[in-house]
Protein backbone atom coordinates (compact mmCIF):
# COMPACT_ATOMS: atom_id res chain seq x y z
CA UNK A 1 0.00 0.00 0.00
CA UNK A 2 1.41 3.43 -0.97
CA UNK A 3 1.01 6.63 1.01
CA UNK A 4 0.93 10.15 -0.37
CA UNK A 5 3.61 12.59 0.65
CA UNK A 6 2.54 15.12 3.26
CA UNK A 7 4.05 18.24 4.80
CA UNK A 8 3.91 19.54 8.35
CA UNK A 9 3.91 23.16 7.22
CA UNK A 10 5.50 25.90 9.34
CA UNK A 11 5.00 29.35 7.81
CA UNK A 12 7.81 31.86 8.24
CA UNK A 13 6.19 35.06 6.92
CA UNK A 14 8.13 37.82 5.21
CA UNK A 15 11.31 37.79 7.28
CA UNK A 16 14.67 37.37 5.66
CA UNK A 17 13.48 38.74 2.33
CA UNK A 18 15.72 41.69 1.41
CA UNK A 19 12.96 43.38 -0.60
CA UNK A 20 9.23 43.30 -1.22
CA UNK A 21 8.25 41.71 -4.54
CA UNK A 22 5.52 43.48 -6.49
CA UNK A 23 2.95 40.74 -5.87
CA UNK A 24 3.83 39.74 -2.33
CA UNK A 25 1.80 40.04 0.82
CA UNK A 26 2.56 36.89 2.82
CA UNK A 27 0.02 37.71 5.50
CA UNK A 28 -2.86 37.56 3.04
CA UNK A 29 -1.55 34.33 1.47
CA UNK A 30 -0.69 32.41 4.65
CA UNK A 31 -2.86 34.20 7.18
CA UNK A 32 0.24 34.43 9.41
CA UNK A 33 1.72 37.61 10.83
CA UNK A 34 4.06 36.22 13.50
CA UNK A 35 7.40 34.45 13.26
CA UNK A 36 7.08 30.86 14.54
CA UNK A 37 8.98 29.74 17.62
CA UNK A 38 10.59 26.38 18.35
CA UNK A 39 7.54 25.39 20.36
CA UNK A 40 5.33 26.02 17.32
CA UNK A 41 7.35 23.40 15.43
CA UNK A 42 6.89 20.90 18.26
CA UNK A 43 3.17 21.61 18.48
CA UNK A 44 2.71 21.21 14.71
CA UNK A 45 4.44 17.81 14.74
CA UNK A 46 2.36 16.64 17.69
CA UNK A 47 -0.84 17.57 15.84
CA UNK A 48 0.32 15.73 12.72
CA UNK A 49 1.29 12.61 14.65
CA UNK A 50 -2.24 12.36 16.05
CA UNK A 51 -3.74 12.32 12.54
CA UNK A 52 -5.01 8.94 11.30
CA UNK A 53 -3.23 9.51 7.95
CA UNK A 54 0.14 10.21 9.55
CA UNK A 55 3.01 8.18 8.11
CA UNK A 56 6.55 9.05 9.29
CA UNK A 57 8.14 7.63 6.14
CA UNK A 58 6.34 10.09 3.84
CA UNK A 59 6.06 13.15 6.10
CA UNK A 60 8.41 16.14 6.06
CA UNK A 61 8.55 19.25 8.20
CA UNK A 62 8.31 22.13 5.74
CA UNK A 63 9.37 25.73 6.40
CA UNK A 64 7.42 27.78 3.86
CA UNK A 65 6.38 31.37 3.33
CA UNK A 66 9.64 33.28 3.65
CA UNK A 67 13.25 33.07 2.51
CA UNK A 68 14.39 30.53 5.05
CA UNK A 69 18.13 30.70 4.39
CA UNK A 70 18.09 34.52 4.51
CA UNK A 71 16.62 34.86 7.99
CA UNK A 72 18.73 35.56 11.06
CA UNK A 73 21.19 32.65 11.36
CA UNK A 74 20.64 32.09 15.09
CA UNK A 75 16.89 31.99 14.60
CA UNK A 76 17.18 29.69 11.58
CA UNK A 77 19.35 27.24 13.51
CA UNK A 78 16.91 27.25 16.42
CA UNK A 79 14.11 26.17 14.10
CA UNK A 80 16.29 23.62 12.31
CA UNK A 81 17.58 22.03 15.51
CA UNK A 82 14.04 21.69 16.82
CA UNK A 83 12.87 20.08 13.58
CA UNK A 84 15.94 17.85 13.30
CA UNK A 85 15.17 16.04 16.55
CA UNK A 86 12.09 14.60 14.83
CA UNK A 87 14.22 13.47 11.86
CA UNK A 88 16.66 11.77 14.24
CA UNK A 89 13.85 10.02 16.09
CA UNK A 90 12.29 8.81 12.84
CA UNK A 91 9.04 10.73 13.36
CA UNK A 92 9.50 12.51 10.01
CA UNK A 93 11.52 11.60 6.94
CA UNK A 94 13.20 14.96 6.49
CA UNK A 95 12.91 18.73 6.34
CA UNK A 96 11.81 20.82 3.35
CA UNK A 97 12.50 24.55 3.02
CA UNK A 98 11.69 27.30 0.54
CA UNK A 99 14.06 30.17 -0.11
CA UNK A 100 15.43 32.69 -2.60
CA UNK A 101 17.91 31.72 -5.34
CA UNK A 102 20.38 34.37 -4.17
CA UNK A 103 20.35 33.01 -0.61
CA UNK A 104 22.04 29.73 -1.56
CA UNK A 105 25.74 28.91 -1.48
CA UNK A 106 28.01 25.99 -0.56
CA UNK A 107 28.29 27.03 3.08
CA UNK A 108 24.54 27.23 3.69
CA UNK A 109 23.93 23.95 1.87
CA UNK A 110 26.44 22.11 4.05
CA UNK A 111 24.69 23.54 7.10
CA UNK A 112 21.26 22.47 5.86
CA UNK A 113 22.54 18.97 5.15
CA UNK A 114 23.88 18.76 8.71
CA UNK A 115 20.40 19.40 10.13
CA UNK A 116 18.41 16.95 8.06
CA UNK A 117 17.13 19.14 5.22
CA UNK A 118 16.30 16.91 2.26
CA UNK A 119 14.36 19.18 -0.11
CA UNK A 120 14.89 22.80 -1.16
CA UNK A 121 12.37 24.81 -3.16
CA UNK A 122 13.48 27.97 -4.91
CA UNK A 123 11.14 30.82 -5.73
CA UNK A 124 12.30 31.31 -9.30
CA UNK A 125 8.98 32.86 -10.46
CA UNK A 126 10.41 33.71 -13.89
CA UNK A 127 13.61 33.12 -15.84
CA UNK A 128 13.17 36.32 -17.81
CA UNK A 129 15.42 39.02 -16.37
CA UNK A 130 13.16 41.87 -17.47
CA UNK A 131 10.18 40.31 -15.67
CA UNK A 132 12.28 39.68 -12.56
CA UNK A 133 13.43 43.32 -12.51
CA UNK A 134 9.94 44.77 -13.08
CA UNK A 135 8.59 42.73 -10.16
CA UNK A 136 11.41 43.74 -7.80
CA UNK A 137 12.66 40.19 -7.29
CA UNK A 138 16.20 41.34 -6.54
CA UNK A 139 17.88 38.41 -8.27
CA UNK A 140 18.63 37.33 -11.83
CA UNK A 141 17.79 34.26 -13.89
CA UNK A 142 21.44 33.24 -13.59
CA UNK A 143 21.03 33.19 -9.79
CA UNK A 144 18.26 30.60 -10.26
CA UNK A 145 20.46 28.48 -12.51
CA UNK A 146 23.47 28.68 -10.20
CA UNK A 147 21.47 27.87 -7.07
CA UNK A 148 19.65 24.98 -8.76
CA UNK A 149 22.90 23.40 -9.88
CA UNK A 150 24.44 23.79 -6.42
CA UNK A 151 21.41 22.24 -4.72
CA UNK A 152 21.54 19.21 -7.00
CA UNK A 153 25.32 18.94 -6.62
CA UNK A 154 24.89 18.66 -2.83
CA UNK A 155 22.29 15.91 -3.22
CA UNK A 156 19.12 17.74 -2.23
CA UNK A 157 15.76 17.26 -3.91
CA UNK A 158 15.18 20.41 -5.97
CA UNK A 159 11.84 22.15 -6.32
CA UNK A 160 11.25 25.24 -8.45
CA UNK A 161 8.33 27.62 -8.20
CA UNK A 162 7.17 29.69 -11.17
CA UNK A 163 4.45 32.28 -11.62
CA UNK A 164 2.33 33.21 -14.62
CA UNK A 165 0.86 36.59 -15.47
CA UNK A 166 3.44 38.70 -13.64
CA UNK A 167 3.82 42.41 -14.40
CA UNK A 168 5.58 42.58 -17.77
CA UNK A 169 5.11 38.86 -18.38
CA UNK A 170 3.33 37.13 -21.27
CA UNK A 171 2.47 33.59 -22.33
CA UNK A 172 5.59 33.29 -24.50
CA UNK A 173 7.82 34.30 -21.58
CA UNK A 174 6.06 31.78 -19.32
CA UNK A 175 6.62 29.01 -21.88
CA UNK A 176 10.29 30.00 -22.13
CA UNK A 177 10.58 29.94 -18.33
CA UNK A 178 9.11 26.44 -18.27
CA UNK A 179 11.58 25.34 -20.95
CA UNK A 180 14.49 26.70 -18.91
CA UNK A 181 13.18 25.04 -15.75
CA UNK A 182 12.99 21.72 -17.59
CA UNK A 183 16.67 22.08 -18.51
CA UNK A 184 17.48 22.35 -14.79
CA UNK A 185 15.74 18.99 -14.19
CA UNK A 186 14.04 19.74 -10.84
CA UNK A 187 12.25 16.97 -8.98
CA UNK A 188 9.14 19.08 -8.45
CA UNK A 189 7.53 22.28 -9.70
CA UNK A 190 4.83 24.59 -8.34
CA UNK A 191 2.89 26.92 -10.65
CA UNK A 192 1.24 30.00 -9.18
CA UNK A 193 -0.91 32.38 -11.27
CA UNK A 194 -0.41 35.99 -10.21
CA UNK A 195 -3.20 37.36 -8.01
CA UNK A 196 -3.51 41.06 -7.13
CA UNK A 197 -3.65 41.43 -3.35
CA UNK A 198 -4.21 44.48 -1.21
CA UNK A 199 -1.20 46.43 0.05
CA UNK A 200 1.14 45.37 -2.76
CA UNK A 201 2.96 47.25 -5.50
CA UNK A 202 0.96 45.23 -8.00
CA UNK A 203 -2.26 46.57 -6.51
CA UNK A 204 -1.05 50.11 -7.12
CA UNK A 205 -0.13 49.25 -10.71
CA UNK A 206 -3.56 47.68 -11.22
CA UNK A 207 -5.39 50.70 -9.80
CA UNK A 208 -3.32 52.98 -12.08
CA UNK A 209 -4.27 50.80 -15.10
CA UNK A 210 -0.62 49.89 -15.63
CA UNK A 211 -1.16 46.19 -14.96
CA UNK A 212 -3.89 43.97 -16.34
CA UNK A 213 -4.17 40.50 -14.77
CA UNK A 214 -4.82 37.44 -16.88
CA UNK A 215 -8.36 36.16 -17.14
CA UNK A 216 -9.17 32.86 -15.48
CA UNK A 217 -9.88 31.26 -18.86
CA UNK A 218 -6.55 32.32 -20.37
CA UNK A 219 -4.63 31.31 -17.26
CA UNK A 220 -6.19 27.85 -17.20
CA UNK A 221 -5.29 27.37 -20.88
CA UNK A 222 -1.69 28.46 -20.25
CA UNK A 223 -1.20 26.44 -17.07
CA UNK A 224 -2.67 23.33 -18.70
CA UNK A 225 -0.01 23.70 -21.37
CA UNK A 226 2.74 24.21 -18.77
CA UNK A 227 1.51 21.21 -16.80
CA UNK A 228 1.72 19.04 -19.91
CA UNK A 229 5.25 20.27 -20.65
CA UNK A 230 6.48 19.26 -17.21
CA UNK A 231 4.70 15.93 -17.10
CA UNK A 232 6.09 14.91 -20.50
CA UNK A 233 9.54 15.38 -18.92
CA UNK A 234 8.53 13.37 -15.80
CA UNK A 235 8.73 16.47 -13.59
CA UNK A 236 6.02 16.38 -10.93
CA UNK A 237 3.85 19.47 -10.57
CA UNK A 238 2.97 19.37 -6.88
CA UNK A 239 0.90 22.54 -6.80
CA UNK A 240 -1.23 24.52 -9.25
CA UNK A 241 -2.60 27.76 -7.80
CA UNK A 242 -2.47 29.23 -4.32
CA UNK A 243 -3.71 27.12 -1.42
CA UNK A 244 -5.90 29.94 -0.17
CA UNK A 245 -6.07 33.70 0.30
CA UNK A 246 -7.95 35.89 2.72
CA UNK A 247 -11.24 36.77 1.06
CA UNK A 248 -11.07 40.48 1.83
CA UNK A 249 -7.51 40.74 0.47
CA UNK A 250 -8.40 39.82 -3.12
CA UNK A 251 -8.50 42.62 -5.67
CA UNK A 252 -8.19 40.95 -9.06
CA UNK A 253 -6.71 38.04 -10.98
CA UNK A 254 -7.43 34.39 -11.86
CA UNK A 255 -8.29 33.08 -8.41
CA UNK A 256 -10.36 29.89 -8.22
CA UNK A 257 -10.57 27.47 -5.27
CA UNK A 258 -10.33 24.46 -7.62
CA UNK A 259 -7.81 25.93 -10.04
CA UNK A 260 -5.81 22.72 -10.50
CA UNK A 261 -8.97 20.77 -11.33
CA UNK A 262 -9.77 23.33 -14.03
CA UNK A 263 -6.32 22.84 -15.56
CA UNK A 264 -6.55 19.05 -15.60
CA UNK A 265 -10.04 19.29 -17.11
CA UNK A 266 -8.72 21.59 -19.82
CA UNK A 267 -6.07 19.00 -20.75
CA UNK A 268 -8.74 16.31 -21.11
CA UNK A 269 -10.94 18.65 -23.15
CA UNK A 270 -8.10 19.45 -25.55
CA UNK A 271 -7.27 15.76 -25.99
CA UNK A 272 -10.92 14.86 -26.63
CA UNK A 273 -11.35 17.67 -29.16
CA UNK A 274 -8.37 16.38 -31.15
CA UNK A 275 -9.71 12.82 -31.14
CA UNK A 276 -13.22 13.74 -32.27
CA UNK A 277 -13.61 14.48 -35.97
CA UNK A 278 -17.04 13.71 -37.37
CA UNK A 279 -19.96 15.23 -35.48
CA UNK A 280 -22.16 12.74 -33.67
CA UNK A 281 -22.71 10.78 -30.46
CA UNK A 282 -19.78 9.33 -28.57
CA UNK A 283 -18.79 7.50 -25.40
CA UNK A 284 -15.50 8.69 -23.95
CA UNK A 285 -13.73 6.12 -21.79
CA UNK A 286 -11.19 7.33 -19.22
CA UNK A 287 -9.67 6.00 -16.03
CA UNK A 288 -12.07 6.05 -13.09
CA UNK A 289 -9.97 8.71 -11.37
CA UNK A 290 -10.29 11.00 -14.41
CA UNK A 291 -14.06 10.96 -14.89
CA UNK A 292 -14.67 14.30 -13.16
CA UNK A 293 -11.75 15.84 -15.07
CA UNK A 294 -13.18 14.70 -18.40
CA UNK A 295 -16.68 15.91 -17.57
CA UNK A 296 -15.42 19.22 -16.22
CA UNK A 297 -16.81 21.43 -13.49
CA UNK A 298 -20.55 21.90 -13.98
CA UNK A 299 -20.20 19.61 -17.04
CA UNK A 300 -18.29 22.37 -18.80
CA UNK A 301 -16.30 19.99 -21.05
CA UNK A 302 -19.38 18.01 -22.07
CA UNK A 303 -21.32 21.19 -22.78
CA UNK A 304 -18.50 22.71 -24.84
CA UNK A 305 -18.09 19.51 -26.86
CA UNK A 306 -21.83 19.49 -27.51
CA UNK A 307 -21.62 23.03 -28.89
CA UNK A 308 -19.02 21.70 -31.34
CA UNK A 309 -21.40 18.93 -32.44
CA UNK A 310 -20.11 16.09 -30.26
CA UNK A 311 -22.75 14.62 -27.92
CA UNK A 312 -20.64 12.73 -25.39
CA UNK A 313 -21.08 10.60 -22.31
CA UNK A 314 -18.16 9.63 -20.09
CA UNK A 315 -17.57 6.15 -18.66
CA UNK A 316 -14.79 4.47 -16.70
CA UNK A 317 -12.28 2.07 -18.18
CA UNK A 318 -9.71 0.79 -15.70
CA UNK A 319 -7.28 -0.02 -18.52
CA UNK A 320 -6.97 3.66 -19.48
CA UNK A 321 -3.81 5.42 -18.38
CA UNK A 322 -3.49 9.06 -17.32
CA UNK A 323 -4.62 11.38 -20.11
CA UNK A 324 -5.76 8.43 -22.23
CA UNK A 325 -9.22 8.66 -23.80
CA UNK A 326 -10.82 5.82 -25.72
CA UNK A 327 -13.52 6.94 -28.13
CA UNK A 328 -16.52 4.86 -29.16
CA UNK A 329 -19.16 6.01 -31.62
CA UNK A 330 -22.72 5.58 -30.29
CA UNK A 331 -25.73 4.94 -32.44
CA UNK A 332 -28.40 7.57 -32.04
CA UNK A 333 -31.58 6.21 -30.51
CA UNK A 334 -34.91 7.15 -32.18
Amino acid sequence: MSFAHSNISIFVPHIGCPNMCSFCNQRHITGKTFAPKAQDVIDAVNVAVSSKNYNPKTTEIAFFGGSFTAINRTYMLRLLKTAYQFVESGMVSGIRISTRPDAIDDEILLLLKQYGVTSIELGAQSLNDKVLMLNNRGHSSQDVINASNLIKKHGFSLGLQMMTGLYGDCDDFAIETAEEIIKLKPDTVRIYPTIVLKNTDLAALYIDNKYKPQTLENTVELCARLLTMFEVENIRVIRLGLHSIEENSYIAGPWHPAFSELCYSKIYFNIAKKLLNEKGNYTLYVNQSAISKMIGQRKENINELKKLGFDCVVKADKTCKDYEIKVERRKKCF
